[in-house]
């Protein structure tokens, strides 16, 4: 017997069969393969990136020990956010995984073809003076396609389809998210880094101050009270200062978390203070573009869809189910003189479930419930996306106002601490005038770097409302 006879029948049978029922196949079977990935703009230092084992624990202090403070851009925070944030990377996981899905929806287009053989020994038995045995050889090809599902199958790949839409639009979703955090934070990190060079030049003048007041008391012109009211002030400056620095060590741990860095890697923010940008878009314009680009909408109208599939499904189950079905099968006896036989058989089966206690039309109505709370959600979600605009645009007006009045008045305040000190040297002004003053650079110039970063965390935030493009 030649086994690859056999082969070559069941192949070609099972190939006729298949060009039969399915002369041409939906473009939807295609493979679906993803984008290519375009080169990286933004080149970031390879030591800022983790170790490759995410299972992998320091177990040594010189390990975890900072070696190395990278001041990064803004871009180049969001370039390391792409490569290493995990949240990310497992929506794009996920992404794969309802890619498989969907191909294994989409299976049920191809009928099944199934390839059983075997080989028998037969004998007499092992009781008598001597046993006869016969050998065989039987091979069988089976192939089955659902011809008619009532609706069930397309409705099982579309439900699929649906799916896969929806984590396309989180990985979306959660990349716009990542890009919002890590912009915050960065600012964040701005802010801290400010503070901390504000702190510092409060500290110095309060040093200045309390040189000026001792060398006037040495020489008789000032008194122990200026003295002390600079020593306080001074203290008071040590310990704003204190704290600026725990705060800029904070943010910076907590920064490169969000952005997974390596262990012993630490950042700072290289980019200067300044205004992120303006905003072009009215609120009523503004307001549209959210609702056609924000990803939340088509996930809700997604989900609804797969309800209404999931319903289609319920009731193709009462529907009538057509199948084909062909088997080809040969047999060959062994030293039987009689030369190999084969044969095949092609039928149609037809069932229709003619009460099933009611389980169908059951399931079909927790869909359309199902439907029904979707397009709730949906309303729900557009609402809040309308608020959020309006939020974060009110926000960025208020604090583009607040930055050209801190702008001005910073100014009044280095013009003020310059005449206190003037007035003091010439003996017409106190210490106390002097410490006030400074007191009020050091606020003036901090309400400055609050009001311009407090505009950029707006903007940020109204760029991921109305949804610019993510780090993806």
């Amino acid at each position: 017997m030649n086994l690859s006879l056999f082969c070559m029948h069941s192949t070609r049978l099972a190939a006729a069969i298949i060009a039969l029922l399915i002369p041409s196949l939906p473009s939807s079977v295609a493979a679906q393969t993803p984008p290519e990935t375009q080169p990286d703009a933004v080149q970031v230092p390879d030591f800022l990136n983790p170790h490759p084992n995410p299972l992998l624990v320091p177990t040594r202090p010189e390990e975890v020990k900072i070696q190395r403070t990278q001041p990064i851009t803004l871009a180049e925070a969001l370039e390391l956010a792409k490569r290493n944030n995990r949240e990310l990377q497992v929506s794009i996981l996920e992404l794969e995984r309802s890619r498989s899905a969907l191909r294994e929806s989409q299976a049920v287009l191809f009928p099944n073809v199934d390839v059983l053989t075997g080989l028998t020994n037969r004998g007499d038995g092992f009781t008598g003076d001597a046993s006869q045995s016969s050998t065989s050889f039987n091979g069988e090809a089976r192939i089955n396609y659902d011809l008619y599902t009532s609706g069930n199958r397309r409705a099982s790949i579309r439900a699929a389809e649906e799916q896969l839409r929806i984590d396309e639009l989180d990985v979306e979703n959660r990349s716009l998210e990542i890009r919002l955090n890590v912009t915050t934070q960065y600012y964040n990190l701005q802010e801290a880094d400010e503070q901390v060079r504000i702190n510092r030049s409060a500290v110095e003048n309060s040093q200045a101050s309390l040189r000026d007041a001792q060398a006037r008391e040495r020489a008789g012109v000032g008194t122990r009270f200026d003295v002390l009211q600079s020593q306080v002030n001074l203290a008071n400056a040590q310990q704003s200062l204190t704290s600026s620095l725990s705060n800029q060590r904070i943010a910076r741990r907590q920064f490169a978390a969000l952005l997974n860095l390596a262990q012993s890697a630490e950042i700072s923010a290289a980019d200067a203070v300044q205004v992120a940008g303006l905003w072009q878009q009215t609120l009523e314009e503004s307001i549209i573009q959210a609702f056609q680009n924000r990803p939340e909408l088509p996930q809700a109208l997604a989900q609804a869809n797969i309800s209404e599939q999931q319903r289609r499904q319920a009731l193709s189950q009462l529907g009538p189910q057509i199948s084909l079905n062909g088997i080809y099968n040969v047999f060959d006896g062994f030293d039987d003189g009689v030369s190999l036989t084969d044969g095949y058989s092609v039928g149609l089966r037809a069932s229709l479930t003619l009460f099933d206690g009611g389980a169908a039309r059951a399931r079909a109505a927790q869909s359309k419930v199902n439907i029904a709370i979707a397009q709730s959600q949906f309303a729900s979600q557009r609402e809040q996306i309308r608020f959020d605009v309006e939020q974060f645009y009110a926000q960025l007006q208020s604090n583009l106002d607040n930055i050209q009045t801190s702008g001005v008045a910073l100014n009044q305040a280095r013009e003020a601490l310059r005449l206190a000190r003037l007035r003091f040297d010439a003996g017409v002004g106190t210490q106390t005038d002097v410490i006030f003053a400074e007191n009020d650079l050091t606020r003036a110039e901090g309400n400055r770097v609050s009001a311009i970063l407090d505009y950029n965390r707006a903007l940020a935030n109204l760029q991921r409302t109305v949804t610019f493009r993510s780090v993806r």
